[in-house]
C-alpha cells in the first residue's frame, strides 16, 4: 500500500501537546478536522467514539513506543489517518507497559475493510524497525516524518 494515498504532512504533528490517552486521540482527530476529512464538530465526536470505543475493547498501545489507535465510522468515505509524536511519551496502557511516543490513528467507512487492514499491515511492518522508530522521533517537520514512511 502507497501510504503517501492515505497520509499527508497536514495531518501529522511532531509536537503533540497532550498527555493523556484520550486527549491525544482527540488532538489528532483535530489534525483530520484541519485537514477537511472529518467534516464538522458532529463528526468529530462521532469519529472519537468510534476510536475510545475500540481501544475499551482493547489498547491499540503496541509495544516499542507505538500506538495505533483506530476506529470504523460512517462518518468518514475512505481510509484517513494521523500521525503524532509526543517525545515524553504517554500512558496508552501498551502491551509492554511503556510509554508510546508515536501514534498513528486510523479511521475507516464502517462498510469496507480491506483498505483499513492493508494500511494498519503496512504502518506496522514500517514501525516494527528500530531505527525506523528512531528516525521519526527525531524528525522536525512532517514532511520529514512522510518522507521516512513513505520514501
Amino acid at each position: 500500500m502507497n501510504l503517501r494515498k492515505v497520509l499527508t504532512p497536514s495531518a501529522i504533528n511532531v509536537a503533540l501537546k497532550s498527555s493523556a490517552k484520550d486527549a491525544v486521540i482527540g488532538e489528532l482527530m483535530d489534525l483530520l478536522m484541519a485537514t477537511g476529512k472529518i467534516r464538522d464538530l458532529d463528526a468529530r465526536q462521532k469519529a472519537i467514539q468510534a476510536v475510545l470505543d475500540r481501544e475499551r475493547k482493547m489498547s491499540t498501545g503496541m509495544q516499542n513506543g507505538v500506538a495505533i489507535p483506530h476506529g470504523k465510522t460512517d462518518t468518514v468515505d475512505t481510509l484517513v489517518a494521523a500521525i503524532g509524536l509526543k517525545k515524553e511519551g504517554v500512558d496508552f496502557q501498551a502491551l509492554d507497559g511503556q510509554p508510546s511516543r508515536i501514534f498513528v490513528m486510523t479511521l475507516s467507512p464502517d462498510t469496507r475493510t480491506g483498505p483499513h487492514i492493508q494500511f494498519l499491515a503496512e504502518i506496522s511492518r514500517q514501525l516494527s524497525d528500530a531505527a525506523v522508530r528512531e528516525r521519526i522521533l527525531k524528525a522536525a517537520t512532517p514532511e520529514e516524518v512522510l518522507d521516512i514512511l513513505a520514501p
